[in-house]
């Protein structure tokens, strides 16, 4: 079965779940009406199905190489890149003052998830434009924004995100690379960085870096990093690519998955840049390309299950094995128990991780277009959890996808195994979730839970509102949002040592909580009765259930997490 966009599931939750409808009666997203929305998921889904997705496999079996200094990318990406820059979709929420289509993010949300579902390896590339075209929206120059925003929005140009280096992974403020003033309103930046997603490519006129560095005068740590962009290519006067800068790909990684997706060891060599937003301010800078990149790698993992979980029902409809156990069967394993287990704990997580991330998204149109406290605080404290949440779903709904396949799961040919290589590292870049979940808890929890409640207050009225037609789901959602709240109350009150050990788990349960919302909130906008309401049965009653344990193992803080000694853990 090839793969076919879930338009009818954005379609739903955009109409009944995640308040789009908010967003869209705003003045800012006032033209993103029903129709327009209907008609960019349309062709969005067209793109994916027809063009993209034959890409997959190609990316996987022909990777990326570096030929003589030169990345060649795999068979039939230059092509699919020029229809989606074509199409626009590299800018659907760009500024139309550069060329953008000004739509609200929830929408471009909807088509990244889309794209990384079809091909994931080549929707890296324009998602970290995308990223870069918002930082550059809100902190780089008017003269910066004119030389680069319109060919990074058209799709001429691609963008990318230098952070990483060898001895600077999560710890961004150790590293080494350094920026020169030339005195005449440029810097020479000079160092290596490592992990580099689509360093380089042959279908882009120019990649433009966004570099961390520290000038002269940067204080050690992060307080003392600014931002610069270094293109590939000059710009000449004209704003066109002029001579090669002083920059080079040294190697492209050798990975587990992603293979068409080239990963570059960047070398920076006195390369000209410009600085982007104040000086020693470039985390400031950094964090709105790393924010908007947080919510995108989410919905990869969304994009990456719903691939994984199409590909694997495609073959349990298909495969007969052993005596149907119930009649009126198909006579293929999907008669059988554990494999309608697996196929529906796959749909459940990915449709409960894809609304949480369209209302992440919402919460952030809201933000933007209202410029209201609450919608932003409401964003912030999504977002880790849709990165989180969304790429475990990924890992494990590809992990599902390959025993559905049973033995020939674990062999290439049947490509099962591909969304799980591919998917694994989102749970890694990015931020890795464990540092998710410490942001949760930490960062996110300054007000001292203030946000969390409110989207609290929110699960339990609309478990409320659903006790007249699904009273037993109600009341097992408004419990376990009372669970969670007493474990926030808890958290809240610890040392930041407490909070850190238990905050994967508190990540899990609050996502766990939240995904039932959501699929309570979708049974009651069916009317109690269909497939949106079984489904939402299947989650509430199978999966939800274990945000008690998850809550159980918050509280247990660090007690005991630093019983056993190095040595003892080596014995």
């Amino acid at each position: 079965m090839p793969y076919r966009a879930p338009v009818a599931d954005f379609r739903f939750l955009f109409a009944n779940v995640v308040g789009l409808e908010q967003v869209t009666a705003t003045d800012r997203f006032a033209e993103a009406d029903a129709d327009v929305v209907d008609a960019i998921l349309t062709e969005a889904a067209k793109l994916c199905e027809e063009v993209l997705a034959p890409l997959q496999r190609a990316g996987d079996t022909h990777p990326a190489r570096l030929e003589n200094g030169v990345v060649r990318t795999s068979p039939g990406f230059a092509e699919g890149y020029r229809a989606i820059a074509e199409g626009g979709w590299v800018s659907t929420s760009a500024d139309p003052a550069h060329g953008g289509m000004g739509l609200p993010l929830a929408v471009t949300t909807a088509v990244n998830e889309m794209m990384a579902s079809a091909c994931l390896a080549l929707q890296l590339n324009p998602l970290m434009t995308q990223g870069q075209i918002e930082a550059l929206e809100h902190h780089a120059s008017d003269e910066i924004k004119a030389v680069y925003l319109p060919k990074l929005i058209s799709g001429e140009w691609s963008g990318t995100m230098n952070l990483t280096e060898p001895q600077a992974g999560s710890d961004v403020g150790a590293l080494r690379t350094k920026a020169e003033p030339n005195g005449d309103g440029s810097y020479a930046v000079t160092g290596q960085k490592i992990y580099i997603s689509w360093g380089d490519n042959d279908f882009t006129g120019n990649v433009c870096h966004l570099v961390l560095a520290r000038l002269p005068d940067g204080v050690p740590g992060t307080k003392g990093i600014s931002l610069f962009m270094v293109p590939k290519y000059l710009p000449d006067e004209t704003g066109d690519p002029g001579r090669p800068n002083d920059l080079k790909v040294v190697s492209l990684e050798h990975k587990l998955g992603l293979h068409g997706s080239p990963t570059a060891v960047m070398q920076f060599d006195g390369a000209t840049g410009w600085l982007i937003g104040p000086e020693h301010g470039g985390m400031a800078a950094m964090f709105t390309m790393m924010n908007n990149a947080r919510l995108g790698v989410g919905v990869q993992g969304i994009g990456v299950a719903e691939g994984a979980y199409q590909h694997a029902l495609a073959y349990a409809m298909e495969r007969k094995q052993g005596r149907s156990p119930i009649a009126d069967g198909t006579g293929s394993i999907l008669d059988h128990a554990d494999v309608r287990r697996m196929l529906t704990t796959m749909k459940a997580e990915t449709y409960a991780a894809r609304a949480i991330a369209l209302a992440n998204a919402v919460a952030i149109d809201m933000g933007n277009a209202t410029g209201e406290a609450e919608w932003t605080a409401r964003a912030a404290l999504m977002t880790p959890i849709t990165k989180a949440y969304g790429t475990e779903t990924g890992c494990r709904v590809a992990d599902l996808g390959i025993q559905v396949h049973g033995g020939m799961g674990f062999i290439e040919e049947t490509g099962a195994a591909q969304y799980l290589r591919d998917v694994r590292v989102t749970a890694i870049y990015e931020g890795t979730n464990g540092i998710q979940a410490m942001d949760l808890v930490g960062r996110k929890m300054m007000d001292g839970g203030e946000a969390a409640y409110r989207l609290m207050d929110e699960i339990e009225a609309g478990a409320e509102a659903a006790r007249g037609t699904l009273p037993d789901l109600a009341q097992a959602v408004w419990g376990a949002a009372e669970t969670l709240r007493e474990t926030t109350e808890w958290l809240v009150a610890q040392d930041m040592p407490d909070r850190f050990a238990g905050s994967v788990p508190y990540l899990m349960a609050f996502a766990r909580v939240l995904g039932a919302h959501f699929h309570l909130a979708s049974a009651r906008a069916e009317g109690g009765e269909g497939p949106r309401t079984a489904l939402a049965a299947f989650h509430i009653t199978r999966l939800l259930p274990e945000h008690g344990a998850l809550c159980a193992h918050v509280r247990e803080g660090a007690t005991g997490l630093y019983t056993l000694k190095p040595e003892d853990l080596a014995a």
